[in-house]
C-alpha cells in the first residue's frame, strides 16, 4: 500500500461515517501524512500536517493491515507499533470505522 492507497481507503471509510466531528492524522512517518477533517462539510482529506484531536502514528503495512483485518489495532498499540496522540476516546472511534 502506498500513501495514494491509504488516502483513497480513509476517505471512503471517513465517507461511510457522517457525524465524526473530529480533526484525525494519520502519520506514516517517511511515507507522508493524511490529515481529515470531518468538523467542515464535506469532509477535507489531504496531506497537510495540521493540528489534529488526534494523531495515529504507524508504518503504512500496519495501516494497510488495520484496513484489510489482518491486524488488530488494539494488538498494534500494545506492541508498540501504533502510537496514539490526543484524544483515546476519538482514537476507539476510529478504530471501530477503519477495521476491515
Amino acid at each position: 500500500m502506498n500513501l495514494d492507497e491509504a488516502t483513497n481507503q480513509i476517505n471512503q471509510k471517513i465517507a461511510q461515517s457522517p457525524g465524526l466531528n473530529a480533526r484525525v492524522k494519520f502519520n506514516f512517518g517517511d511515507d507522508g501524512i493524511v490529515f481529515v477533517d470531518t468538523t467542515q462539510s464535506p469532509p477535507v482529506v489531504n496531506h497537510d500536517d495540521a493540528d489534529a484531536d488526534v494523531t495515529l502514528t504507524c508504518a503504512l503495512s500496519t495501516f494497510a493491515g488495520f484496513l484489510n483485518g489482518s491486524q488488530d489495532p488494539n494488538i498494534a498499540f500494545m506492541m508498540g507499533k501504533l502510537k496514539v496522540a490526543g484524544s483515546m476516546g476519538l482514537a476507539l472511534k476510529l478504530n471501530a470505522l477503519l477495521e476491515g
